[in-house]
This record gives structure tokens, C-alpha cells and sequence, in this order.
């Protein structure tokens, strides 16, 4: 009984602590603001985008993008320019490449 208990609670934790966004039509949606940059070294934090729900990581730059925004941790908006942008990212090829250069805006993605 406890076996299936814990299995039970990690199964529900790491589907709560995945990092699923939701790409926000309007900026005042959003929770977070967010600019695509153009090089690896001008961003805040490099993003994998994951094919599957549970791919996406806790708050380590893996991300999956829902379909709907109540199925999302957090909603992004894309701005275009930087000065508007909480943080600035950049989408990385391979999986293990992403996570985050400037840890100070990791409370953002929280």
C-alpha cells in the first residue's frame, strides 16, 4: 500500500512541477514577457521546446506549449523588442543545451 502511495504522489508532483507555457494572444494576458534573441549569448535563459507533456522539465528551460492557457504553468507573451521583455530567450537544437545563463530571472518562470 505505501509502495503504491508514493508512486501515487511522485506521479501528481511532476505533473504539477512541469513547465508548460502558453503563448498569450495580448500582453496584459500574460504572465511573463518574452523576446526571442537572435544569439545564444544574449539570452536569459536557452529553451528546448519538448514534443510531449512529460518531457517538459521543472523550470529548466524544457518546455511544452499547450493548447489551451489552463493547462499552462505560465503564459508568455512574445514581444518585439527587448527593453519590453521580462526575460530574453533563445531556442536551442538539442535537449541538453538548454537551461538558464542569467539565474537572477529564474524566479520569473516559478
Amino acid at each position: 500500500m505505501k509502495y503504491i502511495a508514493c508512486l501515487f504522489v511522485l506521479f501528481f508532483a511532476s505533473k504539477v512541477s512541469a513547465q508548460k507555457v502558453f503563448s498569450a494572444q495580448y500582453a496584459n494576458q500574460a504572465d511573463v514577457k518574452v523576446y526571442v534573441v537572435q544569439y545564444e549569448n544574449q539570452a536569459d535563459l536557452k529553451v528546448y521546446k519538448v514534443k510531449y507533456e512529460n518531457q517538459a522539465g521543472v523550470n529548466n528551460g524544457k518546455w511544452f506549449f499547450t493548447q489551451y492557457a489552463n493547462q499552462a504553468k505560465k503564459k508568455i507573451y512574445f514581444v518585439d523588442y527587448p527593453n519590453q521583455a521580462d526575460i530574453k530567450i533563445y531556442f536551442v537544437d538539442y535537449e541538453n543545451q538548454a537551461g538558464w545563463r542569467n539565474k537572477e530571472k529564474k524566479h520569473l518562470m516559478y
